[in-house]
């Protein structure tokens, strides 16, 4: 890293706003109110001192900045040279001069200028990696009210940039809250929490912390990984709009319910029906809510208990998607179960083999090649996670190339 100092007047600064990026991805988005913004302005034409800035140089002619630190500050700036906000009516006068309510353009001309001509601290960083960067924004927001999450944005590694992909889902456009502060991230990295842990289980600050820093190699192509898209993808069939009742608990819940019904039933023959079920469950939640206490139904009451207090907690996310997994299949008690056993036995395999000539039947990106016995994969005709049963009428033979791109297919669709 090779630091440099470098003063440079506020118009200068604001002539060249289109090379400095305020927004590399590890930033928090702007979080300043006006009071904050005004605050700065006057403190400026006060002539006093403004901490110093870090960018990072990422090009040169023209030369382009990544803001490490000061984002909050310069997006005041060029907002007030914009006249997107103005000074309090109640500001103190400046040596005699009256600026209450004036925007940048009604400022006193010798305070114009002097705004004008007021010189930042700019530190530029030359020769630095991603990972340097992005340790320096760690140590130059401590002490400051970084959340968690905007922490973890600044993390370096594999499963940083996983959650940050998921939290672009399209299915994170349909819920009932806002990203402030990276919440569609936060809720993204408990999700691959939770399917890392195979169930319910703590998705606290603190344990995903330990997932980001334990997983910097991880690999978006796992198996984990694709259940993750998998279930976002059907989330996403199912909430064709904004939902307002998509609340980050029950998303959670959601996610769990969903990933146990795919390992038990058929859920294709629920998935039409899951939006009306979940309007009607979160209707049903808020009219017990309104009930006295001793009128409530008491497994509602649980529930309620449930998603008022320690909602990232392996036991409340248990009982609720148990509830909710109860509440659906009384709903919906035709709902077939999954065949017990996935993977044909030997006999078996070596029926279908016998049957089926040793050519593959599937002929994707073959056209029938003739296999032979310890190259070869056992397919369900009708998929196993379609209600497909392991049985020798359902089995045929695929070469190992087909059954991937069948079963490929099968996860995007």
């Amino acid at each position: 890293m090779n630091p440099t100092k470098k003063p440079m007047p506020l118009t200068f600064v604001n002539g060249i706003k289109d090379r400095i990026n305020a927004e590399p991805d590890f930033q928090r988005p702007p979080v300043w109110g006006t009071a904050q913004k005004q605050m700065l302005i006057d403190s400026i034409l006060r002539n006093y001192d403004v901490p110093k800035f870090y960018w990072r140089q990422t090009a040169t002619k023209p030369d382009k900045y990544d803001v490490v630190d000061g984002q909050q500050r310069l997006r005041t700036i060029w907002a007030f040279f914009a006249g997107e906000f103005k000074l309090p009516k109640d500001n103190d006068p400046i040596e005699g001069m009256d600026i209450a309510g004036c925007h940048y353009t009604t400022l006193p001309d010798e305070l114009r200028l002097r705004f004008d001509i007021y010189s930042l601290d700019v530190v530029i960083l030359q020769d630095t990696d991603e990972e340097e960067v992005r340790e320096m924004f760690l140590r130059l927001q401590n002490g400051t009210s970084l959340k968690s999450q905007e922490k973890r944005n600044a993390y370096s590694g594999k499963m940083r940039d996983f959650v940050r992909e998921k939290s672009k889902h399209p299915f994170f456009e349909k819920v009932g809250f806002s990203n402030a502060r990276f919440t569609y991230d936060l809720v993204a990295a408990q999700l691959i929490c939770l399917e890392l842990a195979g169930g319910p289980a703590n998705v606290k600050n603190a344990d995903l912390n330990k997932m980001y820093e334990k997983n910097t190699t991880f690999d978006a192509g796992c198996a984990e990984a694709k259940a993750v898209m998998r279930v976002l993808n059907f989330l996403n069939d199912i909430f064709l709009e904004k939902t307002p009742e998509l609340q980050r608990y029950n998303i959670i819940s959601l996610y769990c319910l969903i990933s146990e019904l795919s390992k038990q039933y058929v859920i294709d023959e629920v998935k039409p029906l899951i939006y009306d079920w979940f309007i009607g469950f979160e209707q049903t939640r808020i009219r017990e809510e309104q009930k006295p206490s001793d009128e409530a139904d008491a497994e509602w009451y649980a529930y309620k208990e449930k998603i008022s207090h320690s909602t990232d907690s392996s036991e409340s996310i248990r009982v609720r998607m148990e509830f909710m997994l109860k509440h659906l299949l009384e709903q919906y008690p035709n709902l077939s179960r999954k065949d017990n056993q996935r993977g044909f036995t030997y006999l078996q395999k070596l029926v279908v083999f016998r049957r089926d000539g040793g050519t593959c039947r599937l002929k994707i990106k073959c056209s029938g090649e003739k296999l032979t016995w310890d190259a070869w994969h056992c397919d369900h005709v009708l998929p196993w996670s379609k209600g497909g049963k392991t049985t020798v009428q359902n089995g045929q033979i695929s070469c190992p190339a087909c059954n991937m791109s069948k079963g490929a297919n099968e996860e995007a669709a």
